[in-house]
Parts: structure tokens; sequence; C-alpha cells
């Protein structure tokens, strides 16, 4: 039996400074968690910059960051690796986690809640005073580079008791909340994204903030900074600014007819007027 080296930890580097605007400390909390060994959690909702931030940290610390999108059917064996059959015998392959562990780096586990709490488990051992993984198929025990940090996110607005992450996880992170960046920020974010004006930037920012507000009326979440930024993609594309808000907004964010309304009126209050007709069923066009 031999170990396969087919991945290397180097493929996994931010390669180009990603665009990221900072909200408040949130880049500070990161870089003393990491100087300190102290895993973290990034909370908040949808499209909110999690992921773009955790990027841009890997990138300012030179740092590879192996990404794990979870879901209900990740395995144990999903992370830490298994033996493949090449050549003629068996070869261990590690999963991200145990590569991460091994040469050093940021372990992202993207929304840890959809992942199933026995897989979760095994994170404990890396997220105390121990930083170590065992490996149960080889009997390994793989301490933990110096340069491995663990990071969680999760969505705490689709939280339920069906999908939580148990206290006896919770408690061995530190946590950075996210919110939707307030109006100034998010218009910068907006323009530098798509290249839209100032001015068409600072109303979609706007209208974003106005149609957060039908949240717990009809609406399950607000409409996301990456929408937002879709929308003023779409308008330099060229498309007519209600058009493109109808696509990656209104039809996005609801299937109900009266919500929708809501939405396409204050969309008018920022880009202009909209006919009855267009106020009603969605068109042909947009289906």
């Amino acid at each position: 039996m031999s170990t396969s080296h087919h991945e290397t930890i180097d493929q996994f580097r931010i390669g180009q400074k990603p665009n990221y605007i900072a909200q408040d400390d949130e880049e500070v909390i990161f870089r003393t968690a990491f100087a300190a060994k102290i895993p973290l959690i990034l909370k908040g909702p949808t499209g909110c910059g999690k992921t773009r931030f955790i990027e841009h940290m890997a990138h300012e610390l030179s740092l590879p960051l192996v990404t794990v999108s979870c879901h209900e059917d990740l395995t144990a064996a999903d992370l830490v690796g298994r033996y493949l059959f090449k050549r003629d015998e068996m070869v261990w392959q590690d999963g991200p986690l145990t590569l991460a562990v091994r040469h050093g780096g940021i372990c992202y586990l993207d929304e840890i809640v959809e992942a199933r709490k026995d897989t979760t488990v095994i994170i404990h051992s890396l997220t105390d005073d121990r930083r170590m993984l065992y490996v149960d198929k080889t009997g390994e025990v793989v301490r933990a580079h110096p340069n491995f940090m663990m990071v969680l996110s999760y969505n705490p607005g689709y939280q339920s008791i069906v999908k939580d992450l148990k206290h006896s996880t919770k408690q061995r992170f530190a946590s950075v909340s996210f919110t939707h960046p307030p109006a100034d920020v998010e218009t910068r974010i907006i323009a530098t994204e798509t290249g839209l004006n100032d001015d068409d930037s600072r109303k979609l920012a706007e209208m974003g903030t106005k149609v957060r507000q039908l949240t717990g009326y009809g609406l399950d979440e607000g409409v996301s900074t990456r929408l937002l930024v879709y929308v003023g993609r779409l308008v330099t594309g060229g498309l007519d600014p209600v058009e493109a808000c109808r696509a990656a907004v209104t039809h996005t964010l609801t299937e109900e007819r009266e919500v929708a309304r809501s939405i396409e009126d204050i969309v008018q209050l920022y880009f202009g007027e909209i006919t009855a007709e267009e106020n009603g069923e969605p068109s042909s066009k947009s289906e």
C-alpha cells in the first residue's frame, strides 16, 4: 500500500486578490484567531460575503483555502480520505480535511449544518488543544500543521431543531457575525464588482435595504448582496434596470404574486415607472 500525493495543497492557494470591502473589525478578529490557533464560525445570511471574506483572508495570510460545501450525504470519508485502487495497488488519498491538517491551510466547511452530525464529530479533536486528526482507516494520528485553521459557516436564519450545531461543537469556536452591509458599503461593493456608475449602485443598495424590510412579511430572507451584484452586471451588460431587477431579484426571491408586486413597487421607486401589465403576472418573456 502507498499514499497518493496527486493533490498538493498549493493548488488551493488564492491566486488573485479577491475584491473585499470590510464591514467591521472582522479582519482583525480573524488574524488574531489564526495567530492564537482558535477556530472560527462565520454566521450570517445567504450572499452577505462570508465566502468572499474567507477567500480574502486566505489571500492576505498567504494560506491555502480548502473549501468543502456541506450536504446531507457528506461522509467522514469524504473529509478524511479513502483508499483507492490504482495501478494494481491500494493507494491512500487524503481527503480535503486531512490535506489541510497535514500541510497547513484553512479548511472551510461551508454551511456546516447541512452535514450529518456523525460527520461533524470528527472535527472535535482539531478544535481543542489536541489539534490532531485520527485517521481510523490507516491508524495514523495527524498532528495539525502550525498554519492549519478550521473555519465553519452557516446561516442562522435557517436554523431549526433538526439543523443546528450542537452546543458541544459551537463552544469550541469563536464566532464572527455578518449582516447585510450598510448602504454605503454595499454601494461600493456593487460599483467595484460590476462597473456600474455610483448613482445607480447607490440606488441598488438603497433598493436592497427596502426589499429587506419585507422579510417576515412574505419573504423568508431579504435580497442578498450577491443578487444586487447580479442586477448590476445585467445592467452593465445592456439590460434595462427594471428587467434586471425582475430577473435577478423579484423572480428569484418569491413565487407569490402579492409579494412580487411589493418588490416591483420598490423597484419602481428607484428605477422608473412600471406599467400595470408588467406589475401583474410575470410576462412570458421572463418565464
